[in-house]
């Protein structure tokens, strides 16, 4: 009996603590949809309702937000900046991080267990430390707004997914390389032929993953574009929004933003999950 009340009484406990997290997590993002729909005096009213409503308490829900922010050109633009920064600096980190990966994780070198804690190392430094450097630099040279925080993502996207991609590239069997070193491969070729196809969960999660922090990344891309204001991604545009009326707080607008450019991301998860999974899960278990 004290056994079985025990087992009811975690079980229960771990429900309590599931939920508690569960809204934890969602909460804030629901919090932001519902202010979405609302307008400038809904989201005055005290106390503050959890759907939206009018002043004699019904259901009324406005689309406006939505419709002033998909046609503000500057939003609009700056979702095409995120997208070219993303997919770009992305790309260059995968296909560096995967040759610096394969090279860590399947060949031998000397000073290479060196290298792979000097990689490490780079994202241990905050953003701030190294931004004023990096914006000196990127002001000598002249480099664009787009082209210095695609240069600059990759302080933190690089070593990301080195380290990563390392880590199942060690996982894959040596036999793979050996018999493809006995038909005659290259290293080029074993790595691009055979190694790649078999990490390719791995890419997609990291790449995932790198794109996500970059399409957040709000720091380096409000220091680059303060005078290229053309070049102004998703997270600097939103925090830059101003009201239509003086000394205006656009919060519904805000938040609808906030949602709108979730949106892609949700969109990639659902469409990669499986991928996403099998990376998370590969090398887990060893037979």
């Amino acid at each position: 009996m004290r056994r079985q009340t025990k087992k009811k009484i975690n079980k229960v406990l771990f429900w309590v603590v599931v939920v508690f997290v569960f809204i934890y997590l969602v909460f804030p993002f629901y919090w932001a949809l519902n202010s979405s729909f609302k307008t400038e005096n809904q989201l005055m009213m005290t106390p503050a309702t959890f759907v939206p409503r009018d002043a004699e308490g019904n259901f009324a829900p406005t689309f406006e937000n939505y419709k002033s922010v998909l046609t503000n050109p500057t939003f609009m633009r700056a979702i095409l900046n995120s997208t070219i920064v993303g997919g770009v600096t992305t790309l260059i980190a995968l296909v560096i991080g995967s040759f610096s990966a394969f090279a860590l994780g399947k060949l031998r070198f000397k000073g290479k267990k060196l290298f792979l804690y000097l990689v490490l190392s780079m994202t241990m430094f905050p953003q701030v430390t190294v931004l004023a450097g990096l914006y000196a630099v990127i002001n000598t040279l002249g480099i664009s707004a787009m082209l210095s925080m695609i240069l600059s993502y990759m302080i933190f996207t690089l070593p990301f997914t080195t380290w990563v991609l390392t880590t199942f590239f060690k996982e894959l069997p040596v036999e793979i390389m050996q018999s493809a070193q006995v038909d005659g491969a290259t290293a080029f070729q074993t790595f691009y032929y055979i190694l790649m196809p078999l990490t390719a969960p791995a890419m997609v999660t990291t790449g995932l993953l790198a794109f996500i922090a970059a399409w957040n990344e709000y720091l380096f891309a409000l220091t680059f574009t303060s005078i290229e204001t053309q070049a102004r991604t998703i997270p600097v545009a939103i925090s830059l929004f101003t009201g239509k009326i003086a000394r205006q707080e656009p919060f519904g607008e805000i938040m609808a933003g906030a949602i709108l450019v979730t949106i892609p991301i949700v969109i990639l998860v659902l469409v990669f999950q499986r991928r996403i999974v099998a990376g998370l899960t590969a090398g887990a278990v060893k037979g």
